[in-house]
């Protein structure tokens, strides 16, 4: 089973269907999710009272099984259902529940069980249902999705309906797309993957697993580590606080290529104010960085012409993804090039390469595969998209990194791991988790100087 895969409605209904042919009967598959989510249910309700939310569907039938499960167990259990199931399988569910449902009733319960429509919904959410998800929503119960939040597209996590936030979901059988996309993402609670059988093949879309970084090997030196070039350009802050970074996350040589005093630069970091084309042309350059401080005049934009001219392996960030143009990408060679927008900055390289509007996930992985970059589309739902059509999603960071320089602190990790080791994807998912880690370390309210301060830690932790 690929447990770090991530599917789409159309995969999740292939996966079930594979299984029915080689012999699984729907029924079991049911029992066997059911009875694996009542599993967490019970841990979480720890003898507390328990509502389940049945829908119409396979989705309300898991629940039947989950209060059946429960209720011979010896919990305190009730079935709301404001329909009738629909379908065969759901019906059996249904028979094999020894309670009594209801059509409506108060959520009055400890734990409340959402299994109203689970991971295939394309409609607005209608009552009665909004009705009761409204009335979740208002309740002080513990609250359990099972498989994706109701009201929730699973493709796209767009939201469809009343939304409740949730303490725990539950996604059967594989990872959905909507478990790592905003909005549904940072109302989902934690999350947790339940096994109930199903061959998962492996994805174009999988869910980042944590990294480890080894040591440098025993005979390395600063340039076997890798030698990063930061060009930097009118406001000197930023390419700083990308410098910072990157000395420590595994680069050997860090060096900032800028035509301008910068007196707060720490002493190990070289600052070299050579003429870009020359101080490009140094071979031992394994990497390049530009955009945080570039600016967008004219001058910027000679810069940016000569990086990617010089086609080294490339991250462009900030300005840098204001000024490129598709035309700019004809100079360069085939050398890696990774581009980190925000949302503005991907909203607007999709303008300039044709790129029409869409979820995130589908919109990185397009711009990736017209501009032949890899695209990592940074915010609270970090999207990681090849030119060969792989993507990756991760779990979410701290939200105390919405501030200022922390994009460049980001950008500092990334070009820093790719001049270590060339790995474009990999670069850019190290990054990722380097990024979080140190702001969990870096704890609340902290600064981007501060940020690239536990950077260090950070590869402590992740070692």
């Amino acid at each position: 089973m690929a447990d770090n895969a991530v599917l789409t409605v159309a995969q999740m209904r292939a996966a079930e269907a594979a299984a029915l042919r080689n012999g699984v009967e729907e029924w079991e598959l049911m029992r066997t999710a059911g009875r694996a989510a009542a599993a967490w249910v019970a841990r979480m309700a720890a003898g507390r009272s328990v509502a389940i939310l049945c829908g119409p569907g396979n989705n309300g039938g898991d629940g039947y099984v989950i209060a059946e499960t429960l209720r011979a167990s010896g919990h305190d259990v009730k079935v709301i259902a404001p329909v009738e199931p629909k379908g065969a399988v759901a019906e059996k569910a249904r028979a094999c529940f020894a309670g009594t449902p209801t059509r409506a009733g108060r959520i009055d319960t400890a734990v409340v069980v959402d299994c109203l429509f689970g991971y295939g919904l394309d409609r607005r959410v209608e009552s009665p249902f909004a009705d009761l998800l409204e009335e979740l929503g208002r309740s002080d119960a513990f609250r359990i999705a099972v498989d994706v939040p109701s009201a929730i597209a699973s493709d796209s996590g767009e939201v469809l309906g009343p939304f409740a936030d949730y303490n725990l979901t539950l996604a059967l059988g594989a990872w959905k797309r909507a478990h790592f996309m905003m909005p549904a993402m940072a109302r989902m609670g934690e999350k947790r993957l339940v096994p109930i059988g199903l061959d998962i093949e492996p994805s174009n879309c999988v869910l980042s697993k944590r990294p480890h970084f080894a040591p440098p090997e025993p005979d390395s030196h600063k340039y076997r580590r890798g030698l990063l070039a930061i060009v930097a350009g009118k406001m000197p802050g930023a390419p700083l606080l990308s410098a910072k970074a990157a000395m420590r996350s595994g680069a050997g040589y860090v060096k900032l290529l800028s035509d301008h005093s910068h007196p707060d630069a720490p002493a190990e970091l070289v600052v070299a104010d050579d003429p870009l084309d020359r101080a490009l042309a140094d071979e031992r350059i394994d990497a390049i960085l530009i955009g945080p401080g570039l600016g967008r005049d004219e001058a910027a934009s000679q810069r940016l012409s000569e990086v990617l001219a010089a086609g080294r392996p490339t991250v462009l960030d900030a300005d840098a993804l204001h000024l490129l143009t598709p035309d700019l990408l004809d100079t360069r060679g085939k050398t890696p090039l990774i581009m980190s927008p925000h949302e503005g900055e991907l909203s607007r390289l999709c303008k300039s390469f044709g790129i029409g509007s869409g979820n995130k996930l589908n919109t990185a992985s397009c711009l990736a595969k017209s501009s032949g970059a890899f695209i990592l589309a940074k915010g609270p739902d970090t999207v990681l998209a090849s030119p060969e059509g792989q993507t990756m999603v991760f779990p979410s960071g701290s939200s105390w990194l919405s501030t200022a320089g922390t994009g460049d602190v980001l950008a500092g990790l990334v070009a820093s791991r790719l001049a270590h080791h060339g790995d474009a994807m990999q670069a850019a998912e190290e990054g990722v988790w380097l990024h979080h880690e140190a702001a969990r370390l870096a704890g609340p309210g902290f600064t981007a100087g501060e940020l690239a301060d536990a950077v260090r830690t950070a590869m402590a932790q992740l070692s």
